[in-house]
């Protein structure tokens, strides 16, 4: 798969489920709904037919009588999954099921999902062009490839076994979810990102939402090579968290503002120690010495929870040379204005928004959830005296995510934060195949921050700073 499709398929990678069986769905005489497979050009199999579907499951019911599965969850993979494929080889022959090889062989590799992964889930985590997966009980599962949606024949049998698979995922990251707390935040062994939310909060049964992890690390030159940045704007940016500017990533849902951190993590030097807080680990950072950091739901009780809040507090304590913050969402961002108002430079951290501006706002509104009363005008100099630039990135209706403005906070005039843009994406159509065309080009504005960084002697050329400059196509 090209660069391209990676980044625009917000990054992607192989899953690999960890949890034992499910034994509860075939055992209560639970029936199957025809065609797992993924039937579309760039799926992940042709799928089972209605009879050779009912087979499978009459299998999976003799299956769940013979293994140990309380053995089989003491073995590695590989060895459970030989030991599967024989059981099931053997019961094949006893049935004498008018199967071909290729059949035979899907259905065994459809029951080892079944028992040792995530049962209809593991083709689409196998398949590397899907960067979402979307469970909407047991309707159809939808993907997302290259930012757009598509359906699928993959379904789910049962509530039941949508529940199983849920209650696999969450149990594997110490976390729970039941009727008293019916929503949870999890991740797959490979750093996927998974929310799920049940009844009575989900009124047509279990919801099921999977981010995929991107395994191969995207780099500043590969965004440059999709045409996603210019050579200029990527040295700028490179400068920028050397120097130990503060950054905010904005941007909407799925519009690639972890990617783009990421990327702007693997600036930060080696020699540098950095802490990283965050609700679903998620970054993938390469210096070797980092101190990962991720919050705790409360237990049953109702007690033991840690919020990101209390990670910011901590990592002040830690000796940070850099903070990263996954996302700012609450009370923390004001623990996060103080740790970069008080030495800490050259914390990074991203935040839903739709502009720039509207960032800031939201910044603000968060800060009055910690329930410190500050007056506007003395809240609006915290946050200008603490970011420096700020990023807005985009998923744009062709599904390609995009840097689309690059903005310094100048200060504050009265009661307003000033910022000037620096960079932007001047969109020009669409072409005939539903792609955005513009070109990411400079506005004639030299950031105040560009003195800064001359006295470092990293300071670009002001020629990238002139109007069109670093100008290039983009489509």
């Amino acid at each position: 798969m090209s660069l391209r499709e990676r980044f625009n398929g917000n990054g992607n990678g192989n899953g690999n489920g960890t949890a034992t069986a499910n034994a509860a769905s075939a055992a209560n005489g639970e029936t199957s709904r025809p065609s797992w497979g993924l039937k579309t050009s760039r799926g992940a199999g042709e799928g089972l037919s209605a009879a050779e579907q009912e087979c499978k499951q009459k299998l999976f019911r003799k299956l769940v009588k013979v293994l140990d599965l309380s053995l089989l969850g003491s073995l590695d993979e590989r060895e459970a999954r030989v030991q599967i494929q024989q059981v099931c080889e053997s019961l094949m022959s006893e049935e004498a099921l008018p199967f071909n090889a290729g059949v035979r062989q899907r259905i065994v590799s459809e029951l080892q999902d079944e028992v040792l992964g995530l049962g209809p889930l593991e083709a689409l985590l196998a398949d590397k062009s899907v960067s979402d997966i979307l469970v909407n009980g047991t309707a159809p599962i939808f993907v997302e490839r290259s930012g757009k949606l598509e359906q699928t024949v993959l379904r789910f049998d049962s509530d039941r076994h949508l529940m199983t698979i849920i209650d696999r995922i969450v149990s594997g990251v110490g976390r729970r979810i039941d009727e008293s707390s019916p929503m949870v935040d999890a991740r797959l062994k490979d750093g996927s990102r998974v929310n799920a939310v049940i009844p009575p909060l989900a009124i047509d049964g279990p919801m099921l939402s999977i981010r995929r992890f991107a395994v191969e690390r995207l780099t500043a030159e590969n965004l440059v090579e999709i045409g996603t940045l210019t050579p200029q704007v990527a040295q700028l940016l490179e400068m920028v968290v050397k120097a130990r500017l503060n950054v905010l990533v904005s941007g909407g849902t799925g519009a690639g503002k972890t990617t783009l951190l990421n990327i702007l993590s693997g600036f930060i030097p080696h020699r540098e120690r950095i802490v990283t807080i965050e609700d679903s680990a998620e970054l993938q950072l390469q210096q070797p010495h980092i101190v990962r950091l991720e919050t705790r739901p409360p237990n049953i009780e109702g007690r033991g929870e840690v919020t990101q809040r209390d990670l910011v507090r901590n990592s002040l304590r830690m000796r940070p040379d850099r903070i990263i913050v996954g996302e700012v969402r609450g009370s923390e961002a004001f623990d996060m204005l103080q740790a970069m108002n008080t030495g800490h430079d050259g914390s990074l951290t991203t935040i839903h928004a739709n502009t720039p501006r509207d960032a800031l706002t939201r910044i603000e509104s968060m800060v009055a959830m910690s329930g410190f009363q500050l007056p506007a005008k003395a809240l609006r100099s915290q946050i200008a005296s603490a970011i420096d630039v700020v990023l807005q990135v985009e998923r744009q209706e062709d599904g390609k995510r995009r840097l689309v403005s690059v903005q310094e906070i100048n200060g504050q005039e009265g009661d307003i934060i000033t910022m000037s843009e620096i960079f932007r994406f001047e969109r020009e159509g669409i072409d005939e195949e539903g792609r955005v065309i513009g070109q990411f080009m400079a506005t004639g504005v030299v950031p105040g921050f560009y003195d800064y960084l001359q006295r470092r002697g990293m300071a670009p050329g002001l020629e990238v700073f002139q109007i069109g400059g670093g100008q290039r196509p983009w489509n």
